[in-house]
């Protein structure tokens, strides 16, 4: 999913988290910039709401003229979130979600202390979720500090143009700076024109990696991978 949104290696964060809860409002998007695929173009502006992950609050009303909200997922959100998902994979050609992702999503989202991961909303005035953003810390080894990894950036077609794109990745600065993280990385697919081109844009320098997967356990995935046991 966008290749689902990754990074290469990066930077810094202080000791002590801050809980969802604690977020302020992202404020307003910028206008005048057009939009790469499955993200909205800046334009009409919109609030983000101060919703936490783990305590639902109502969605923050919009100024007039706003077109919709940024909050962070509830529990009753995902099944709507699950079908995002499913849409932003066949987007990208990539195999479908695996039966049950909304419950190990809701372990992941609700029910730790201090969550894992972290998924915004994109919220239409009607009430309907429009699009997410899922981010969760990880740590750069090169650098000895944690960064904020955005798995994954998601609008349906009919959402975009309506500045949503960009304040859902607001949100995810607004969740780093939370978490006391200095630093924001994720990945796309070469193929995605014109979200490179909306991330150039950002200015946020680019890396050329290739992404691997390799299945835990899998024996007959590659060869080598049973090798004799390392000296100690």
């Amino acid at each position: 999913m966008n290749e689902r949104e990754g990074g290469p290696d990066a930077a810094g964060a202080p000791e002590g988290r801050a809980r969802p809860e604690d977020l302020a409002p992202v404020g307003q998007a910028r206008s005048g910039e057009p939009s790469p695929v499955g993200e909205a173009r800046p334009g009409d502006p919109a609030t983000v709401g101060q919703a936490c992950s783990r305590e639902p609050s109502p969605v923050g009303e919009a100024p007039p003229g706003d077109p919709a909200t940024v909050r962070h997922a509830r529990p009753g959100d995902l099944a709507r979130v699950v079908e995002l998902i499913a849409e932003h994979a066949a987007y990208e050609k990539a195999a479908p979600p695996a039966p049950g992702l909304a419950d190990r999503l809701a372990r992941l989202l609700f029910a730790p202390a201090e969550p894992r991961l972290r998924c915004l909303v994109a919220v239409l005035p009607d009430g309907t979720l429009a699009g997410y953003a899922t981010c969760a810390p990880e740590l750069s080894t090169w650098d000895g500090t944690e960064y904020l990894h955005m798995d994954c950036l998601y609008l349906t077609e009919s959402a975009r143009g309506h500045g949503l794109g960009p304040l859902l990745l607001a949100a995810v600065r607004t969740e780093a700076r939370a978490l006391g993280l200095a630093e924001i990385q994720w990945q796309t697919p070469a193929w995605n024109e014109s979200a490179i081109r909306f991330y150039d844009r950002l200015g946020a320098p680019s890396k050329e990696k290739r992404r691997y997967t390799l299945r835990v356990g899998d024996q007959t995935g590659g060869q080598g991978l049973a090798g004799p046991a390392p000296r100690t």
